[in-house]
């Protein structure tokens, strides 16, 4: 009996040990678990900006009124950029398009999103734009969220090496130019960075405006953007990360000023910034959970989710730029695993512009494993 009882015990022992390496072995498969930019996935994201960029209403013009002539529905307001809510969504709508046409030209949908972008972003189409932007009350309209998003999309159009890529950037560029221009005169009178989670966010600005520059070689932009950001932000320590998110954050303002600063910064010079900035993020036990969202049709809240890609895209460019952090890449995958399977199929709260902070993130986080399998 007593040898019996012995044997029950040790089967029970081996069982849980069984158990336990099983559970160590699932976690170990969930680390190395990384989303992917696949066909599949893009074509589930490219029809969300395909969908809403010809959605005019609900419309958000963000207008100021000078007069009753001013009243126009937003075709007419903005002939390139009115669908997807607001102005800002439907440029990065637009983005979303080019970049997944870039990487994936033979999706399903991929002559219908050609066919959309040669129609909205036209010769005629893009001079109303620029029209519209001289008017008496628009010299601060998408300032400076706007602004950088229409500069990504320059950015884009002009890698993407195709006749239709060439003949949309040169479509563009008078308004490329003219936010430049807005750009070069409006950064030497910032005296402060608005360091919110949201749109008005400063580092945000500078990054993808930084972007622009550094591909096109625009010295006079890349150089004040990065003297700027080394005014604002090169004194900064110990950055609240704990603080964050606030309620309705698409942004982290502590993830943004380190995004910049990356790029503004030698990779020495950013080690010590960083260390003293965010010192937490060297410690490999660092955690951070993703944004929690309790409502989706909520336009607010649904910002969440964005928050989630941004970061993702933040770690994902730390530890590209840094190797000794390496593991904030898990908590990146983290962030969008969380959030990416909303976007399919959600409400229009987040469909009209959540996919193109996903896509972003994916790039980002492609764009790293691509570099470290060649070294």
């Amino acid at each position: 009996m007593r040898n019996l009882a012995i044997f029950i015990a040790m089967i029970f022992l081996f069982s849980c040990g069984d158990q336990k390496e099983s559970k160590k072995e699932a976690t170990e498969r969930e680390k190395t678990t990384a989303p992917s930019l696949t066909s599949e996935e893009a074509g589930k994201l490219l029809a969300l900006p395909l969908e809403c960029i010809g959605t005019e209403y609900p419309n958000k013009p963000g207008q100021v009124l000078d007069s009753d002539e001013d009243l126009a529905p937003p075709r007419k307001l903005h002939p390139a950029f009115y669908g997807c809510f607001d102005w800002h969504s439907s440029v990065h709508g637009h983005w979303s398009l080019v970049s997944l046409l870039k990487q994936f030209s033979e999706l399903k949908k991929s002559k219908k999103a050609k066919e959309k972008l040669i129609k909205h972003l036209s010769k005629e189409n893009i001079q109303a734009e620029v029209d519209y932007f001289k008017g008496k009350h628009a010299k601060t309209f998408e300032r400076t969220y706007g602004w950088a998003w229409l500069l990504k999309l320059a950015e884009e159009l002009h890698t993407w090496e195709t006749p239709t890529g060439k003949k949309l950037e040169k479509n563009l560029q008078p308004l490329t130019d003219l936010i430049i221009k807005r750009y070069m005169k409006f950064l030497p009178k910032l005296n402060y960075p608005v360091r919110a989670g949201t749109h008005e966010n400063t580092a945000f600005g500078l990054t993808f405006a930084y972007d622009y520059a550094q591909t096109m070689q625009i010295d006079s932009l890349k150089n004040m953007i990065a003297q700027k950001a080394k005014e604002f932000y090169m004194n900064d320590k110990n950055c609240p990360l704990s603080w964050e998110p606030s309620g309705f954050d698409f942004l982290s303002p502590c993830l943004e000023e380190v995004d910049i600063m990356r790029r503004v910064l030698t990779k020495d010079q950013f080690s010590e910034w960083l260390t003293n900035f965010l010192p937490q993020l060297s410690d490999p036990d660092f955690n951070l959970e993703p944004g929690k969202v309790s409502d989706r049709e909520d336009g607010h809240l649904v910002h969440l989710d964005g928050l989630n890609f941004s970061r993702a895209w933040c770690f994902y460019g730390i530890a590209e730029t840094l190797p000794q952090y390496q593991h904030l890449i898990e908590i990146a995958n983290k962030h969008i695993q969380y959030s990416l399977p909303n976007l399919v199929g959600d409400s229009y709260e987040g469909g009209h512009w959540l996919g193109s902070f996903a896509i972003y993130a994916l790039n980002t986080g492609e764009e790293l494993k691509k570099n470290k399998q060649t070294g």
